[in-house]
């Protein structure tokens, strides 16, 4: 699917509470509005129509708009509905915003019904499809991606739709070795889980389902987020919550701990471990436990949650015991959680270029992320991901790295001023980025404090997946000639959006609304261009790994067009084009002969074929032809790798101890072939809730040590011109003016 969000939060990955109403839950099929809802849809609906930075009326108009964004949000796939089912439900085409402007929501919720009839219809017939032969000698093919596809025409035509997925299903776990009786088994119980889900599903989730498809049919990064939303995407934003510090998974009707913060009331109590199921909550001393078993995960999360110092109660089945073991009461005192996996953290790469080590500081940034609302406090140790890089760039001066490489990739976003100051680490002062509001002003925004944190060469690495702040802060190092941009064009976000809690707009103190994250205006670079549509160039471009088609803003349909604007005045540091040339020949002929670029340039051209086909075979012989070519290529990686490694392996010292390469080996040995093994197994026909939890941390470990060869790439790139700029004085007083050429990799 193409509707990725760009600013999405880390919803309920840790364990804590929350004094939220529960959503009202009804019969499957007769879930309803609740007034809340419809009255937050009304004051949606008014600012949209008068405060949008692309203002469109809730007319008939852009009801038809609604109307096929809910289909689409609903099954996107076109595998549920037929087209007698749009077909029933033409004659609302036109009414949705007299449903939204009279606070009669009943129409969505009737859509919403028949899809869960339909769900419930399609499971039925994949469920009974089970207890027939397959037969896998028929030459024909299923569809992969149906984004695109018409919706059936009728019943039989969907029927034999999932006939293909149910053989497809059946087939993966064949070549997998499984018996026909365990096949059976997994894939019954899969599609009971689906069934399941869908069950769980209430009315705050239909809402909101159906708000989106309003707000994403006026601009593809406006949103409507529910009480629930809203409250995990401020945790999202401030990195930190209120709770015990374990991050929880559901698996066969059980909320399992699936890891364990470090110092975390969980970790502290000494009695929780991976694995544990919890089956009941309670709160204080409260002495009857919420039994949760069969409940969705952020229910779970709900009654966990809570105010710091605040006790909850857990009735846990160990990970050992089985159904009818022991259970074990674990009491424990919340506190506040910081998210560090999704803060700045650093490493440093050693490079060996013309005889010389080059060390690389890299500092890795998943978002932008800032307490708001500590900072509003006054607090002055209020979590920011400047403040942190900042620390970084004190600590990587002291370890005397040549240069700094910052690592955006698949960063979508977040404070827009801490864009602003982030670049102003980099710069002494002047503008970082301008806006323009939907009446035409354009304010800037400039980067105010004197002085850099760091002086020295700089790179910024991006992909795709890098969006909005990520795009702000890539262009202002870029115009400034600041330092280079490494990767590939970033996803093309160039529109600034607000949150505007609908609270404020409540009849009652009990009444929740949620928020609604709306496009104010859009951003510009300092040299008049924006990001919007064309992203961020990189000035070193690396191989493309994302499918440019299908993600990233030119992949909308309803997305603002690029334009331009009068140019910022600022004063650029540096010139760094003489530099882009010969660093790119450098580049292109080093991945040439690297064999981890090989490997991926091999995999990116299967994954264009694949999409570019769009279908699998479900022959058998046909698939086991496929797999066994993939299992050849992934025996003939693992051995090229592992006589990489051992090559690398440095010899001991007389004293026994390890001495370190010039030029450090991928990863350690054994984790650099488990990595390997990893990406490249065989596909095991199951997802990942259906496998051995141990086996897939296992799993994930092996993929998270192996070697990164985007980024040691992109560090093989700074070390490429920090040679450069030491043995040609001229191009260094060109790249660095301001600083003596002699000194030009030196902070």
């Amino acid at each position: 699917m193409k509707k990725h969000m760009l600013m999405v939060a880390m919803a309920f990955a840790m364990s804590t509470q929350a004094a939220t109403p529960q959503p009202e839950r009804v019969a499957a099929t007769q879930l309803k509005p609740i007034p809340a809802q419809t009255q937050a849809a009304l004051w949606a609906s008014r600012l949209l129509g008068r405060y949008h930075y692309k203002a469109m009326p809730l007319d008939d108009a852009m009801s038809e708009k609604i109307f096929d964004k809910y289909f689409e949000s609903l099954d996107g796939e076109k595998l549920f509905f037929t087209q007698a089912d749009i077909e029933q439900f033409a004659p609302a085409r036109t009414k949705l915003d007299d449903a939204i402007n009279n606070e009669n929501l009943s129409i969505p919720f009737a859509i919403y019904g028949a899809y869960q009839q339909r769900f419930s219809e399609r499971i039925a017939h994949a469920r009974e499809l089970l207890k027939t032969k397959m037969d896998f000698s028929v030459d024909e093919s299923m569809q992969l991606d149906r984004e695109k596809a018409a919706w059936p025409k009728t019943d039989d035509e969907a029927q034999d739709l999932w006939r293909k997925r149910v053989k497809n299903d059946w087939l993966r776990l064949k070549l997998a070795g499984k018996e026909d009786k365990a096949i059976r088994e997994t894939l019954d119980k899969r599609y009971e889980n689906y069934q399941s889900r869908v069950r769980k599903l209430n009315n705050e989730d239909v809402f909101q389902m159906f708000m989106n498809a309003y707000a994403t049919s006026i601009e593809p990064h406006t949103n409507y987020l529910g009480p629930r939303s809203a409250e995990n995407f401020d945790i999202a934003m401030r990195l930190s919550l209120e709770g015990i510090g374990a991050v929880l998974q559901t698996r066969d009707e059980y909320t399992i701990i699936r890891e364990i913060v470090p110092g975390s009331p969980a970790a502290l109590s000494g009695k929780l471990k991976v694995g544990d199921r919890i089956l009941g909550v309670a709160q204080g001393d409260t002495p009857a436990f919420t039994d949760v078993l069969g409940w969705r995960i952020d229910d779970v999360v709900q009654l966990v949650r809570g105010a710091k110092g605040s006790t909850v109660r857990l009735d846990v089945l160990p990970a050992e015991a089985g159904p009818d073991g022991k259970h074990v009461t674990v009491a424990m005192v919340r506190k506040k959680i910081s998210m560090e996996e999704q803060a700045a953290k650093k490493q440093i790469i050693e490079v060996k270029e013309g005889g010389v080590n080059r060390r690389v500081g890299i500092i890795s940034l998943p978002t932008f992320y800032q307490d708001f609302e500590a900072k509003r406090r006054g607090d002055k140790d209020f979590k920011s991901a400047t403040r942190d890089v900042a620390r970084i760039l004190g600590e990587l001066k002291k370890d005397k790295v040549d240069n700094v490489l910052i690592d955006l990739r698949n960063n979508g976003g977040g404070s827009l001023m801490e864009a602003v100051e982030l670049t102003g680490l980099f710069i002494d002062k002047g503008p970082v980025v301008m806006q323009r509001s939907a009446e035409g002003r354009v304010d800037v925004e400039s980067d105010t404090n004197a002085g850099l944190a760091w002086s020295g060469p700089v790179g910024v690495l991006i992909n795709r997946g890098s969006a909005s702040a990520s795009e702000i802060f890539a262009a202002a190092i870029q115009d400034y000639g600041r330092g280079l941009v490494i990767g590939e064009p970033s996803f093309g976000k160039g529109t600034v959006q607000t949150l505007v809690n609908l609270d404020r707009f409540a009849q009652g103190e009990k009444a929740r609304y949620g928020e609604l994250k709306m496009t104010i205006a859009q951003f510009f670079r300092i040299n008049g261009g924006t990001t919007q549509l064309r992203g961020v160039t990189p000035d070193i471009k690396m191989p493309v790994t994302a499918d440019l088609d299908n993600f990233g803003e030119s992949s909308f349909d309803n997305a603002l067009p690029w334009v331009a604007i009068k140019p910022a005045l600022f004063v650029p540091l540096g010139d760094l084009k003489e530099l882009v040339a010969p660093l790119q020949k450098r580049h292109d002929a080093r991945i040439a002969r690297d064999k981890d670029f090989k490997f991926l340039q091999e995999d990116l051209a299967l994954v264009r074929k694949v999409r570019k086909d769009n279908a699998i075979s479900l022959n058998e012989a046909v698939r086991r032809k496929e797999r066994d070519a993939q299992d050849v290529r992934s025996k003939l990686r693992e051995a090229r790798l592992a006589a990489a490694v051992a090559a690398a392996e440095p010899a001991p010292s007389p004293a026994g101890k390890e001495v370190r390469s010039t030029v450090p080996a991928p990863t350690k040995p054994v984790k650099a072939v488990a990595a390997v093994k990893g990406s490249s197994r065989q596909d095991d026909g199951l997802q990942a809730d259906e496998r051995n939890l141990a086996a897939e941390l296992a799993a994930e470990k092996a993929a998270k040590d192996a070697k990164d060869v985007m980024l040691h790439e992109a560090a093989n790139v700074l070390a490429d011109a920090v040679g450069l700029l030491k043995t040609d004085t001229r191009m260094a007083l060109r790249a660095m003016p301001y600083m003596p050429a002699t000194k030009a990799s030196s902070p």
